[in-house]
Order: structure tokens, then C-alpha cells, then sequence
């Protein structure tokens, strides 16, 4: 029996990666530090554990044992995360999360890393040909945590591969964040303000990060995997494509917002790994993904509006 830790199992992508694990036939031990959320998959076991203290993940892999681990669990609160101290503590709990996995039997390990790790001077980002040179605390941590991974897993034994993340939207996507923030504006009929737009980046629908996930730690590639959609489009064309579908082109307000310093034009990825050693295969394009999150987003709404309703 496959049994798989998932940490972050009530995040963004990890609420995602039930379904697809499950439906590869794992015995799915979710952990999260808050309680169970009220749609959880029924077959899921649930843990409320606080990664970032030793002894509580010490008793957890003693308590499950899992031959595959899945880490997804970070700081990631919007607008904190490149510089917060807090990415040096998740370094050390990923350490002790491999410690952890090694001393109780574990096979497999696949941890979430991000295209933060990149020289961003070079925008097309290979695994094999670009190099690394974080800019931020938060990729210079997820980097570090790379190295380790591959130098602990090496020494021990043990199978291991590093998911590289770029963009991603869809359905739970954090406040704030592009697809959901102008397509929620809309819905309200009211303007989207948008940057100019002409950075060039990769999205991926979150469901099919989730998936690609899954069939890293399902196959034995080895070191970074590049998790993303290999398809560049420009910012102010997923706006566009957003106000086009909800038919409100005319309340896009494309320009009236700064740039981010410190953004490269361009950071987009080489998705050869993904595709020909993992054999993935995303299941939305750019079109169908920001239907599907549309409808998201307006359930989403009418449910907080009946909420509010006496």
C-alpha cells in the first residue's frame, strides 16, 4: 500500500492534490495546521499538525509511517513572504520533515520549490541550462532547501524530486491575486485596475498543478521539475481574455497601476521534464482555465452574498 504524507493539505494546491493522489491509489494522510476543512474527501486522513514544531512531526511519521511524502506547506502570506524570517523556519521544519520521513521507512519524497530559485535576468528558465541566483530570502530558502533535499536524499537512499512552481490561478487562489481579483471586480461592474501589462509570464491552472504533482511523486525523475504550462502570454492579455469572457472589456483599466520593482520583463518555463520524463499533460488551456475559475469565483460570491442575506 502507497501511503502519502501530504503537508499544506488545506492550501491553494494542496487542497487540489487529494483527488489526483487518491485516484492513484494512495492512502492520503493530510496535515495541516488548522482543522479539517468541512469539504474534505471522505477517504482522506486528517492530522492538525504544526510543522515547525519538532516533536509534534517526530510523533506524526511515528503515527502514520508513509512511504511517500508530499511538502507544499510554506509561508506564503501575499506580500510578506520574499522577506519574512519565517522562510529560515520552514527551511529547518523541511529539514526535520526529512529526517523525519528517513527514520521511519520512507521511499519517496517530492517537495514544492519555486521559480523564485532562477537567475531572473535570463526569463526562459530550463532546469538544466539556467542558473540559479535567488533575488529574494524566500527563493534563496526554497533554494537552500533544494540542495538539501538532493544531498540528504542521495545519502540515504531515498528517491526524491523538486517541483518548481511559476504562476498559478484558479479556484482558492489567495485575495488579491490577478485572475480572481479583476474577475471578481467585474462580476461587481465595477473597474479592474491592472498594471500595463507587458510582462510576460507562465500560467498554470492550480488543478493541474496539483496533478502534475502527483505524477512527480508517482514517477522516479529525480532533482527540479519545472511545474508549469510552457505556454508565455503577456499580463495584459490574461486580462484581457478575463473582461472578454464576462463581456466588460470596457471596465479593464489597463495602466493605472505601477509596476512591481524589481520584476523581470519576462519568466517562463521549459516544461521538457514535465512533459517528457513525467509524462504530464496539462488538462486546461488558458481559455477553459479561466472559465472554470470565472464560475469559481461567481459561486463564490452568491455564497458569501446568501451568507451575509438575514
Amino acid at each position: 500500500m502507497k501511503t502519502v504524507l501530504l503537508t499544506g493539505a488545506a492550501g491553494f494546491i494542496g487542497r487540489h492534490c487529494l483527488a489526483p493522489l487518491l485516484g492513484r491509489g494512495y492512502e492520503v494522510h493530510a496535515v495541516s495546521s488548522r482543522p479539517m476543512p468541512a469539504d474534505a474527501a471522505s477517504p482522506v486522513r486528517w492530522h492538525q499538525t504544526d510543522l515547525l514544531h519538532p516533536e509534534q512531526v517526530r510523533r506524526l511519521f511515528a503515527n502514520v509511517r508513509p512511504t511517500h511524502l508530499l511538502h507544499l506547506a510554506w509561508y506564503t502570506t501575499p506580500g510578506k513572504y520574499w522577506t519574512s524570517h519565517r522562510n529560515l523556519d520552514w527551511v529547518r521544519a523541511s529539514v526535520t520533515l526529512m529526517q523525519g520521513f528517513g527514520d521511519h521507512g520512507g521511499q519517496r519524497a517530492v517537495m514544492a520549490g519555486s521559480c523564485a530559485e532562477y537567475d531572473w535576468k535570463f526569463g526562459f528558465c530550463s532546469e538544466q541550462f539556467t542558473p540559479c541566483a535567488p533575488a529574494s530570502l524566500y527563493g534563496a530558502s526554497k533554494h537552500a532547501t533544494r540542495i538539501l533535499l538532493d544531498a540528504w536524499s542521495g545519502a540515504n537512499g531515498i528517491s526524491s524530486a523538486w517541483g518548481r512552481l511559476f504562476f498559478l490561478y484558479g479556484p482558492h487562489e489567495p485575495e488579491g491575486k490577478l485572475v480572481t481579483s479583476v474577475a471578481a471586480e467585474l462580476l461587481r461592474d465595477k473597474p479592474a485596475h491592472c498594471t500595463a501589462g507587458n510582462q510576460v509570464r507562465d500560467y498554470l491552472h492550480v488543478t493541474d498543478a496539483a496533478a502534475a504533482f502527483a505524477a512527480l511523486l508517482d514517477a522516479d525523475v529525480a532533482g527540479p521539475v519545472n511545474i508549469a504550462s510552457g505556454m508565455p502570454v503577456t499580463v495584459k492579455t490574461l486580462a484581457e481574455k478575463i473582461a472578454g469572457k464576462l463581456g466588460k472589456p470596457g471596465l479593464l483599466e489597463i495602466g493605472t497601476l505601477p509596476d512591481r520593482a524589481g520584476e523581470p520583463d519576462a519568466l517562463y518555463a521549459d516544461v521538457g521534464r514535465l512533459r517528457q520524463e513525467v509524462g504530464f499533460r496539462p488538462l486546461f488551456n488558458l481559455d477553459s482555465g479561466i472559465e472554470q475559475t470565472i464560475s469559481w469565483v461567481r459561486a463564490a460570491m452568491f455564497s458569501q452574498q446568501d451568507q451575509h442575506e438575514p
